[in-house]
């Protein structure tokens, strides 16, 4: 390849990202190939609009891996039409209406003795914690999710992608 083309790409690359990098949370996702399941999830919800919302947002934006460990046949239930409230509720579980950046968590998390309480939309609470070097999220059930990517930025807010679906108590 040319140098001349090589710097023609890193040019479209860097205005490639910078305007990704100005996009609000729902593009973030709605355009990650990992979360096609989440952004079918959101899209059912009727929570594409809410995303695009001032904020400030903190999403926990778990993978297409992460829904594929779900119990056989739940994701197909939380999709149906008789369960929007339900998904709603589930979805709305992983997003915080606070800005906390990687940072921010642990360092809350160290303040807090080793746990982070965090209200969600759903009106429940996350716990955050470190354990082994990575920082997981506890949902009210007890299950876990580790945070594998982190401080995806967007206009209105900021995404961690998680390997794990987190559910409220109902």
């Amino acid at each position: 390849m040319k140098p001349k083309n090589i710097i023609l790409i890193a040019v479209i690359s860097f205005f490639s990202l910078s305007s990704y990098a100005q996009s609000d949370i729902a593009d973030i996702i709605l355009h990650s190939e990992n979360h096609t399941t989440f952004t079918a999830a959101i899209k059912a919800a009727n929570l594409v609009s809410t995303l695009k919302e001032k904020g400030p947002y903190t999403i926990f934006a778990p993978t297409n891996e992460a829904f594929d460990k779900l119990e056989q046949g739940k994701l197909q239930f939380l999709l149906q039409s008789e369960n929007k409230a339900t998904l709603s509720t589930t979805l709305t579980y992983h997003i915080i209406p606070a800005y906390l950046t990687a940072t921010n968590i642990v360092n809350q998390i160290t303040i807090g003795d080793g746990t982070f309480k965090m209200t969600t939309v759903a009106g429940n609470i996350l716990t955050a914690s470190i354990k082994g070097g990575d920082v997981l999220l506890t949902d009210s059930l007890g299950n876990t999710a580790k945070i594998i990517a982190t401080d995806l930025k967007g206009s209105n807010g900021i995404t961690h992608v998680i390997d794990g679906v987190l559910m409220p108590r109902n």
